[in-house]
């Protein structure tokens, strides 16, 4: 005889994913989808790099994006206006 009681629907669980979730600045940025530099450093100021990224717990190229917005920010207006038209002027050149 059918049992009379409903039958439970499966659950589907969500499959988590393996490995390490994306990190860029944005979310669901990949930082190994962003375009790689290479730098020349003092060997003082690649410590101090390093001890930075320590001390912080976060990436060196974090610490390196954290400068360089910084730096901006203490040009004046009209180096930041330039700054901002030279990388827009890249940007249509591509």
């Amino acid at each position: 005889m059918p049992s009379l009681t409903p039958s439970a629907k499966p659950t589907r669980r969500r499959a988590s994913r393996s490995g390490r979730p994306p990190a860029g600045v944005r979310k669901g940025e990949r930082v190994k989808d962003y375009p790689q530099t290479s730098l020349r450093l003092p060997p003082e100021i690649k410590a101090k790099l390093y001890a930075l990224s320590r001390v912080a717990g976060t990436p060196q190229w974090r610490v390196v994006s954290a400068a360089v917005e910084c730096f901006l920010r203490e040009r004046s207006r009209a180096d930041q206006r330039r700054v901002l038209r030279y990388i827009g002027q890249r940007r249509r050149r591509r």
